[in-house]
């Protein structure tokens, strides 16, 4: 299997008759999927979509793609193909479509249905393209063809794009659910006539490659949730992510059959749960929705409220409820369900929120400890019966960490995939199909564009690094001032600190020592302000580091009186 190198450079022209593969997000990493394909001069987009930010990236509310690659080239752009509707998947659209507005978005009903909603926010009406499962469609020299896959939204897509150099069956997110709620399974049928046809390269989503068996399907929750519905006396607060429709019909059928009212907590669940059911994706029973003004009407053991925030975000409706910083409030006797996997990376913020709403009282019920959600992904049996029914010449594992692709492309090499034909590449390396062969042939810049409120990628990891400093060991800013002839201290030096547990007394011990090292600099010659700034530097950061054992940030502040 050839693994992508830190060290690869930038790729040479592409081959007359070849297909380039350059995903932008998505391998290495859960989110921010996004794959370009390159032939004969133009671009086809498979997903552009956002990653959330973890804790050591503070301030951050988005992460996007890196979109230098084509930024330049965005006149080439034939069409951004959309697999389905969730946000690692589609978010990052409006920030693509700010460099070229007409690129048309082609998706399923429900997949453009969220996407317009979350465009018209931006201020943005697109191009769209509605396309079901067997449709056909030519975006210039790319042509494509779409198949039904089952994943935890509805209307989920893999696509064939064929090319003079080859086809190229990308999954999207799916699993083989095969009992699915609404009745639309993966067509391994389709996978197999594809198959015959010949997959020269086959990309596959990895994120439970690594899970033995099967994924467990879909209506094993609605005994469940039917069964915590029953126990519970209170309110009860479901939260899920808010595109997750499979999740929210089963709790308004719980709650229907527990006669209780369910009202949607969150912009986000509201909109796309209004989207759904005006499209007859979501099937409301009669009379159990009401809105969220309603619910101070209601007792508490009539309600359901779903909300949003089950990865922990700090300022979805769970986090706030679990802060007590939302008109909702949980206490003894309440049910909270988590009704969501976690994220990697998401597990420190979700046990927070749960270990804030247990303090408050409430019996929360989660992955952990009941089966109230289950996988979108397929886990490593149908990810064999996949290559197995499709048998790729080359595979290139997408969408997962690191250790996801590795267990991915495994699987591919078990099932006879040569594993020299197993292409493992990480963002920003670039693969190309040439004669039937898939290999690295270079890598292209690819980091992380951060959102940080109005700003789209101002924010540097230096930054970032700044404020990891601030929040985890402090500011200390020291001022002075010197007379511009002699160089003598006539004022200060002062300092102040913020977010050190130490009062600020401690530092009465360094002022003379600080005095006297200005002084005997600037005697020494030093009577530039820099220089001496960086002396107060120098010897309170030594200081800090041996008295405190704290490595603060250090503003010096030095003016000429």
């Amino acid at each position: 299997m050839s693994h992508t190198h830190p060290d690869l450079a930038p790729p040479g022209p592409l081959a007359p008759g070849a297909l380039r593969i350059v995903a932008l997000g998505g391998l290495g990493e859960v989110g921010r999927n996004m794959a370009v394909l390159e032939y004969e001069g133009r671009l086809l987009i498979i997903d552009c979509g956002v990653l959330f930010p973890e804790d050591h990236q503070p301030g951050v509310d988005l992460i996007l793609p890196d979109f230098d690659y084509i930024a330049d080239r965005m006149g080439d752009v034939e069409a951004i193909v959309l697999t389905h509707g969730h946000e690692d998947h589609i978010g990052a659209v409006p920030y693509l479509l700010r460099l070229r507005q007409d690129i048309p978005l082609i998706g399923s009903q429900l997949t453009l249905a969220f996407i317009e909603a979350k465009l018209k926010e931006h201020r943005i009406t697109p191009r769209t393209r509605a396309v079901k499962e067997g449709q056909v469609e030519r975006f210039g020299p790319f042509e494509t063809e779409f198949v039904a896959v089952n994943h935890s939204i509805p209307d989920a897509l893999a696509v064939m794009v064929r090319t003079g150099a080859g086809n190229v069956l990308h999954t999207g997110d799916f699993k083989m659910d095969q009992l699915p709620l609404d009745g639309r399974i993966t067509d391994l049928r389709a996978f197999a006539r594809l198959g015959e046809e010949g997959v020269d390269l086959f990309m596959t989503d990895s994120t439970n490659a690594e899970v033995p068996g099967f994924t467990t399907a879909e209506a094993e929750i609605g005994p469940v949730l039917d069964a915590v519905f029953a126990d519970a006396t209170q309110k009860i607060v479901v939260a899920s992510f808010a595109s997750h429709v499979h999740r929210v019909q089963q709790v308004l059928d719980a709650a229907y059959a527990h006669r209780r009212k369910v009202a949607f907590v969150g912009r986000s669940m509201v909109r796309n749960m209004k989207i759904a059911s005006d499209l007859g994706y979501l099937h409301v029973p009669e009379d159990t929705v009401v809105d969220i003004k309603q619910v101070d009407d209601l007792r508490d053991d009539e309600l359901v409220l779903m909300a949003t925030g089950s990865q922990g975000e700090p300022m979805a409706a769970l986090s706030r409820i679990a802060n007590r910083d939302h008109r909702v409030a949980v206490g003894p006797g309440d049910t909270v369900i988590f009704a969501s996997s976690l994220i990697p990376g998401n597990e420190n913020s979700v046990y927070r929120v749960i270990n804030g709403l247990t303090r408050l009282g409430a019996k929360v019920v989660h992955q952990a400890n009941a089966r109230v959600h289950v996988s979108g992904h397929a886990s490593a049996g149908e990810l064999l019966y996949c290559y197995n029914i499709v048998k790729p010449r080359n595979v290139m594992p997408v969408h997962g960490e690191i250790r996801h692709l590795v267990a991915n492309g495994a699987l591919a090499v078990k099932t006879g995939v040569p594993a020299e034909r197993v292409v493992l590449a990480e963002d920003g390396v670039v693969v190309d199909l040439v004669d039937g062969k898939a290999r690295i042939v270079g890598a292209v810049p690819s980091r992380y564009v951060y959102v940080d409120g109005s700003s789209v990628g101002e924010i540097t990891e230096a930054e970032l690094k700044d404020r990891r400093i601030l929040g985890e060991e402090g500011f200390i800013s020291i001022f002075a001032a010197v007379d511009s002839a002699t160089g003598a201290v006539v004022a200060g030096p002062h300092i102040q600190a913020r977010g050190m547990a130490e009062d600020e007394s401690v530092f009465d011990g360094i002022l003379p020592k600080l005095a006297e090292e200005l002084t005997s600099a600037a005697r020494g010659g030093a009577t530039d302000t820099r220089q001496l700034q960086q002396v107060m530097r120098r010897v309170v950061g030594r200081w800090a580091s041996s008295r405190l054992r704290r490595r603060p940030m250090i503003i010096p502040v030095v003016v000429e009186a």
